[in-house]
C-alpha cells in the first residue's frame, strides 16, 4: 500500500500503473465509511497477490488531486475508488462495498492469476532467449501458452521459435488453435506465410531452378515467389525481402497483393522484441527493419 502525495502522484500513480493497475483509495480521517473501507481494500490487495496495487490519497491533504478526480468522474463524496491503468484513470466506484462487489469491480480490469503468469513468463523467455538459452527460453514459452491460450505475444514467440529452430511439424500443431484469427492477428498471418514457404521449398530449400527461369525472363513472377519462398525457408530474411521487391518493383499489385503481404509478414517474423525504455520515451527501430520499411513504402508510392 501506497500513500500518495503531490510529490509521488506521478511516479507511484500515473508511471507505476503503465505496468501493473494501480487502485486509488480516496479517503479521510473523519470519514466512517472510509475506515470500514480500508481494511476490505488491503485484504483485497493480498488476496490478489501483485495484480494490482493499492495506493491511498488523504483529500484532506491532497485536494489539489481528490478534487480534479472528482471532477472528472462526477463524484461529490468518499470514499471514493478511481482504477488507473496505462497511466490513466480508467474506472471508479463509490462508496464502502463489500468485497464481493470490490472483487467484482476489480476482476473487470486487473489481470487473471493465469493471465499474469503467462505474461511473465513471456517476458522471462526473452531474457533467457537474449541470454542464449534457446531451451530454456522455449520452454517458457509453451508454459506460458499452456497456463494462457489467449495470450498471442507467448503463442506468435513460440511458434517462431519452433520455426526457428525447424520443428515445423510442432510449430503447426502449436498454431492450430489460432489458425482460424490468421485474418484478425496480422502476426499469425505472417506466421502462416512462412509454414506456407516451407512447406513450397520443401526438405531441402534450394533457388537454382528459380534462378535459371528469372535469369531466362526477369518478370517470371512466379519464380521470383518461389525463390522468395525458398530464401525464407531458409532464413534469409533480407535476400526473400529484396526478392518481393524486385517483384513490387515491376508489378505492384501481382497476385492479389502477394508479394506485398509476405514481405510485410517477412518484416513481423524479424521485428525483435520492443527494449523497455523510460516512461515517455519511445523505444528505437531495429536499423534492418526500419530500413526496409523504408524501402517497401518508396516502393509502393513510386
Amino acid at each position: 500500500m501506497i500513500d500518495i502525495t503531490l510529490d509521488n502522484f506521478q511516479t507511484e500513480l500515473v508511471e507505476a500503473s503503465m505496468t501493473t493497475p494501480v487502485l486509488l483509495d480516496i479517503w479521510a480521517e473523519w470519514c466512517g465509511p472510509c475506515k470500514q473501507l480500508g481494511p476490505v481494500l488491503e485484504k483485497l490487495e493480498v488476496e490478489y497477490g501483485g495484480r494490482f496495487i493499492l495506493a491511498k490519497l488523504d483529500a484532506d491533504k491532497v485536494p489539489q488531486i481528490s478534487s480534479q478526480l472528482s471532477q472528472m468522474f462526477g463524484v461529490r463524496s468518499i470514499p471514493f475508488c478511481v482504477l488507473f491503468s496505462g497511466g490513466q484513470p480508467v474506472d471508479g466506484f463509490v462508496g464502502a462495498l463489500p468485497a464481493a462487489q470490490v472483487r467484482e469491480f476489480l476482476d473487470k480490469h486487473v489481470p487473471g492469476a493465469d493471465e499474469l503468469e503467462a505474461q511473465q513468463e513471456e517476458e522471462a523467455a526473452q531474457e533467457t532467449l537474449a541470454e542464449g538459452d534457446t531451451d530454456g527460453a522455449l520452454e517458457r514459452l509453451q508454459h506460458a501458452v499452456a497456463t494462457d491460450p489467449a495470450n498471442d505475444d507467448a503463442r506468435f514467440d513460440y511458434v517462431k521459435l519452433l520455426l526457428q529452430l525447424g520443428r515445423t511439424d510442432d510449430a503447426k500443431v502449436a498454431f492450430a488453435p489460432v489458425i482460424d484469427r490468421r485474418a484478425l492477428v496480422q502476426r499469425f498471418d505472417a506466421l502462416q506465410r512462412w509454414m506456407d514457404a516451407i512447406d513450397a521449398a520443401g526438405d531441402a530449400p534450394d533457388t537454382a531452378a528459380f534462378d535459371a527461369k528469372i535469369a531466362a525472363n526477369k518478370r517470371d513472377f512466379e519464380a521470383r515467389f518461389g525463390r522468395a519462398q525458398a530464401l525464407m525457408a531458409r532464413q534469409q530474411w533480407t535476400e526473400a525481402m529484396d526478392e518481393l521487391l524486385e517483384i513490387l518493383m515491376r508489378d505492384k499489385a501481382w497476385n492479389e497483393d502477394l508479394a506485398r503481404k509476405t514481405y510485410i509478414a517477412v518484416l513481423d517474423i524479424i521485428e525483435p522484441p520492443k527494449p523497455k525504455v523510460a516512461e515517455g520515451q519511445i523505444p528505437p527501430d531495429d536499423p534492418t527493419v526500419a530500413s526496409y520499411r523504408r524501402r517497401l513504402s518508396s516502393v509502393i508510392l513510386s
